[in-house]
């Protein structure tokens, strides 16, 4: 089964204004996250006060992050088109480097307002991985996330020529790469949703997250078309390797830390007060 995508990527065009599908589901995604996340807090205990603060600046941080990591792996072309660097709205963002970006800003921003930084990564993972499969549908749309040339029956077929995909790759039947990583990413939520109701020390549920997500998103990129670094790994691979490495670590670490002290959410009363770890 072929699927043929000719729908026009951008969803309205108003002078110089441009809506993407892409943009418009990055942004179903995030409100999609932030419900999981103020749910998450109420269930652990933490204090909400100042969360739209917060959220903003996570967010802020995840699109810059997600952005800059387009930009590396897309370098030649950004270098001969600067003035495409800044159009976010219409796809370009990487997923590892939203993950990165907001990892580095929440550890910030708990740092600063004495939230529990582990236990906040831990109600972080759930939603973060649906907003994953959330915006790949926006990927599928608009073709920046394609996948290498098949003859396989199942295969996306991008006809627009307004879509992000390479032009010697349109009419070309192609992996549909963004419907495995949905597949991946609700997979990884069905194992680690369940995971907040087990008595685990602060911290399992976002490491767990990260190593099955190494492992899976370094699987699929093989069917993926991307620049290769060296040893013929493309830049996600590269990058999930680091994350296996670091992820596996840290749950050794955090699974030999005493659990008497973790609550799980099921079991948790609610309370005004911050939880402080």
């Amino acid at each position: 089964m072929r699927i043929h995508i000719g729908m026009d990527p951008n969803l309205v065009t108003i002078g110089p204004f441009v809506l993407a599908w892409h943009g418009l589901l990055t942004v179903l995604a995030i409100f999609v996250a932030v419900w999981f996340v103020e749910r998450g807090m109420r269930e652990r205990n933490i204090s909400v006060a100042g969360f739209d603060s917060f959220v903003l600046i996570a967010i802020a941080g995840g699109i810059i992050g997600a952005r800059v990591f387009y930009l590396i792996d897309h370098l030649g072309f950004y270098i001969d088109n600067p003035g495409e660097a800044l159009k976010i709205n219409e796809g370009g963002l990487a997923i590892y480097g939203a993950v990165i970006g907001g990892f580095i800003t929440v550890a910030i921003l708990c740092k600063l307002r004495s939230y529990p930084f582990l236990r906040m990564i831990d109600i972080i993972a759930p939603g973060l991985v649906v907003a994953q499969a959330i915006g790949r549908i926006g990927c599928a749309i608009n073709g920046d996330a394609w996948g290498a040339e098949t003859d396989w029956p199942f295969a996306f077929v991008y006809t627009n020529p307004d879509a992000i995909i390479p032009n010697r790759l349109l009419n070309v039947p192609t992996h549909p790469y963004p419907v495995y990583d949905m597949i991946m990413c609700l997979g990884i939520f069905a194992v680690i949703w369940p995971l907040r109701k087990r008595r685990l020390p602060a911290g399992t549920i976002f490491a767990t997250y990260a190593l099955l997500y190494g492992v899976t998103r370094f699987i699929i990129s093989y069917v993926r078309e991307e620049r290769v670094w060296f040893w013929g790994l493309q830049e996600a691979q590269v990058v999930s390797l680091g994350v296996i490495l670091l992820s596996s670590l840290a749950l050794i670490w955090l699974l030999r830390r005493p659990t008497d002290d973790v609550e799980p959410a099921a079991m948790s009363v609610q309370r005004d007060t911050a939880v402080r770890e």
